[in-house]
């Protein structure tokens, strides 16, 4: 896959923010090393996200019908509130 350019413009706050990742000072030694770097974290986090909906919602998608029970709305806030 060809190599493309994207160029961004950060002032403010998120300058700050990346100048103070970068350089002598911070973790990285460019601002490219630092964006790839946050894409993948938040690939990473993305792709634990799903296993996680995945792990808790499956065994409810796997279940037999019978072990549903019908509620209302009203039962859901009931529930949330404690009642």
């Amino acid at each position: 896959m060809p190599s493309e350019n994207l160029n961004i413009r950060v002032r403010g706050e998120l300058q700050v923010h990346l100048q103070q990742q970068i350089g002598d000072n911070g973790l990285y030694d460019n601002a490219s090393e630092y964006i790839r770097a946050l894409i993948r974290r938040d690939l990473k986090t993305s792709a634990e996200s799903w296993n996680w909906l995945k792990t808790h919602l499956e065994p409810a998608l796997r279940a037999d019908e019978s072990e549903f029970k019908t509620v209302s709305a009203q039962d859901v806030i009931n529930r949330n509130k404690g009642i």
